[in-house]
Formats: structure tokens, C-alpha cells, sequence
């Protein structure tokens, strides 16, 4: 939702584009630090007992960024929406573990990928939209009636989810340095960072380039959500094709490295920027549930403590690259840009090479 709003935030607020991007980078250091144990925690207490209340708390979230008197406020804020994200994410990939057979996982991901899909296609316009029809608080407010709305039918649908005793922590920590896990939690840390930050900017770049207005920002990035939705729904049968996800995996990164440097690194027309965003996305769609699939197949009773740990890495980079990337942009200097996330991609490349 952020990527067409750096800007008027950054008039709101009375700063740089560069400074709103720490509103991502608090959430994701929020949800790097919290994921493994909530992970744990909703080994312990069920998966419907941890959803219900992160719902209300992304939502509350949603509500203290919309009437935040200050950045810093703001900022603070985001904390309470890392630590509900980390517990929505995860735990959807654990419920899959538990209630679907394995064989069907990866089509599972896909669906649910697919539905958190419709979120960032539709997020970049609805936000452009709002903002320009309404104000910047107008995205955020509707984030909120969204959760609250999803929220009630989460209460009515959710499958009740019993309690287990989970292993110790120590066993679950160790077994995070099997390579066997190790290998493809370091690969989404580093695609999924690079991606996830590249996204956020590539806003920002299609106004610097093209002069485009906060709505036909937020049109054109939908490109990207609407290629993610298009690899989250082709996966299963891709996946059948090749006989193996870690197949697929490694198809995804090296695209995902050629469209993402392409749209930072060349200034082309309009319409190839947007197909080079479709593809990107595309590729990203691919990329999710596949190496998802992987890491809760190889991590078995210990998988929402894994995958919890996994998205730990994903943001963790996050926090790292989104200031850096968003500074150059807002310099219009994209190709340092460019340069940093293919390094981050090519090195999840190379780590799904010596896994496979």
C-alpha cells in the first residue's frame, strides 16, 4: 500500500520519502524479533487462539499511523503491526502443514499466497486513490474496517485448532542450522528482502521517471500485484511439471533478478516498465510458495517455528535495505539501487544452486 505514498506522507509528515520508509523498517524489525516466538507460541496455544487477536491488532495498528500526530509516532505505532504480522503470516503456513496432505502444500501456499496476492494488487490503487480523492489517513482507515471486517468472519470460519506441547526451544533453535533449512531460510532472507524493498520503491521511481500522479502510481504498480496473483495460481501445476519446488525455485530468482534490475537500471518507456513489474511479480508468485513448500516439507513438526524464523530473515533484510534504497531513489540515483537488490538476489541464487 505504501509503495505509491512515500511522497504525500512525506509532505504530511514534513519529511523526506527516504524517512517513510521507516514506517516498513519498524514494522519489519518488530517482526523479525517476534516471529520465532510467537511461532512457538501458537505451537502452544493454537493456531485460531494467535489469528483472531492479530487481526485486532493490525487493525488498532492501522488506526494509531492514520491519527498519528508525528513521524516518530507513527513509526512507534508500526511495532504493534510487526508483532500482529508476525503472527498471521507463519501461522496461515503452519494451519496448511497441519490440515492439508503434503503432496497438495505447495498448491495450498499458492491459494493462500493468492488471497494475500489481492491485497498488493489491489492496495497500490485503492491507497493512490484514496490519497488523491480523500487524504493519506484514508488508505489507512480503511486497512482497519478491512481487518475488523475480516476479523468477524475469521470467528466464524476458523477450524478450532488444539494445543500441543511443542518441543524445547533449544531442539527447535538447532534445528534452524540444518542445512537442509538453513539453505532456503538464507535464500527467501535474501530474495524476498530484495524483492519486498524493491516493490516499495518502484513508486517512487515511476513518479520521478514518467511525472505520474499519486492514483496512476498506484494504477501502474498494481502491474506487480497482478503478476503475483498469475505466479501464486500457475504454481501447482508448475510445480507438477517440474517434479520438484526447488526446481521451480530457482527459475523464479534468476527472473526475478532480470526484471527487477531491469526496471531500476533502465529508463524505458512507460509501458515496458509495467510489463517489466507484471514479470517481476510474476516471478516473485512463483518464488513464495515454492520455497515455502520447502521449508515446511524439510522442517515437519517444528514448521511454524521455522517458517516464523524464516520471515524473521526476510525482515530483518528488509530493515536493512528499504532506507538505503529509498534514500538513492529519492536522489533519483536507482542504479546503486539496482546494483544492491541484484546482489541480495544473486546471492539467494547461489544458495538454492548449492542446495539443490
Amino acid at each position: 500500500m505504501l509503495a505509491p505514498m512515500l511522497t504525500p506522507l512525506a509532505s504530511a509528515f514534513a519529511a523526506k520519502p527516504a524517512d517513510i520508509a521507516w514506517l516498513v523498517s519498524a514494522y519489519a524489525v518488530s517482526y523479525a524479533v517476534l516471529a520465532p516466538l510467537i511461532g512457538l507460541l501458537s505451537d502452544r496455544i493454537g493456531r485460531r487462539r494467535l489469528l483472531l487477536p492479530a487481526l485486532g491488532f493490525f487493525a488498532a495498528d492501522a488506526l494509531a499511523v492514520a491519527f498519528a500526530p508525528s513521524l516518530t509516532f507513527a513509526i512507534v505505532a508500526r511495532i504493534l503491526g510487526g508483532a500482529a504480522g508476525a503472527a498471521l503470516t507463519p501461522t496461515a503456513f503452519a494451519l496448511i502443514v497441519e490440515t492439508v496432505p503434503e503432496d497438495r502444500q505447495a498448491d495450498a501456499m499458492g491459494l493462500v499466497l493468492f488471497g494475500l496476492t489481492l491485497g498488493i494488487a489491489t492496495g497500490p490503487t485503492f491507497a493512490g486513490l484514496l490519497t488523491d480523492a480523500f487524504d493519506w489517513q484514508a488508505p489507512f482507515i480503511a486497512v482497519a474496517c478491512g481487518c475488523l471486517a475480516v476479523l468477524v468472519l475469521a470467528a466464524r470460519i476458523l477450524p478450532p485448532s488444539a494445543a500441543r506441547q511443542g518441543r524445547p526451544l533449544k531442539a527447535s533453535a538447532a534445528r534452524l542450522l540444518d542445512g537442509a533449512i538453513l539453505r532456503p531460510n538464507l535464500s527467501k532472507g535474501f530474495w524476498l528482502g530484495a524483492t519486498i524493498a524493491g516493490f516499495l520503491i518502484s513508486g517512487e521511481v515511476l513518479r520521478n521517471r514518467y511525472g505520474l500522479s499519486t492514483s496512476m502510481v498506484g494504477l501502474s504498480v498494481t502491474a506487480f500485484g497482478i503478476g503475483l496473483a498469475a505466479g501464486n495460481l500457475a504454481i501447482g501445476r508448475l510445480t507438477a511439471w517440474a517434479g520438484r519446488p526447488e526446481t521451480i525455485l530457482i527459475f523464479a530468482i534468476a527472473l526475478i533478478f532480470v526484471t527487477q534490475s531491469a526496471f531500476l537500471a533502465i529508463d524505458s518507456s512507460l509501458a515496458l516498465a509495467i510489463g517489466l513489474l507484471a514479470l517481476w511479480g510474476f516471478a516473485s508468485g512463483l518464488a513464495a510458495p515454492a520455497n515455502t513448500a520447502i521449508q515446511a516439507s524439510r522442517a515437519g513438526t517444528d514448521a511454524d517455528f521455522v517458517l516464523a524464523s524464516s520471515e524473521s530473515m526476510n525482515n530483518g533484510a528488509l530493515l536493512v535495505l528499504a532506507p538505503i534504497v529509498a534514500s538513492w531513489v529519492g536522489g533519483r540515483d536507482t542504479a546503486s539501487a539496482a546494483i544492491l537488490l541484484g546482489v541480495c538476489t544473486l546471492a539467494a541464487l547461489s544458495v538454492n544452486l548449492v542446495d539443490r
